[in-house]
């Protein structure tokens, strides 16, 4: 599924316009990405969370050489599915 499949979908069950829907969507979307850029952790129940997670710097190997590389520390964003999201999955 894609954006514009959601979008499709949501329209579809909400008696909403694609328009409206694709609005809410895209700042829904925005919404979650700037609050996990400040370093917040956004929890929707039910669904999941996303937050941020800082990686310590590494030493990585390169596969084709065998030279030992170093790869700094950086920000990256986690997601982590609900116990609701992942009960319907499983079945």
């Amino acid at each position: 599924m894609n954006k514009a499949d959601l979008v499709n979908m949501v329209s579809a069950k909400s008696g909403l316009t694609k328009t409206d829907v694709s609005k809410i969507v895209d700042d829904t979307i925005e919404t979650i990405v700037e609050s996990v850029v400040e370093g917040k952790k956004v929890s929707i129940l039910g669904f999941g969370s996303f937050e941020p997670r800082d990686r310590s710097a590494r030493q990585g190997l390169n596969p084709k050489t065998g030279e030992k590389i170093a790869i700094p520390a950086k920000r990256v964003p986690t997601f982590s599915a609900g116990k609701l999201f992942k009960d319907r999955v499983q079945g």
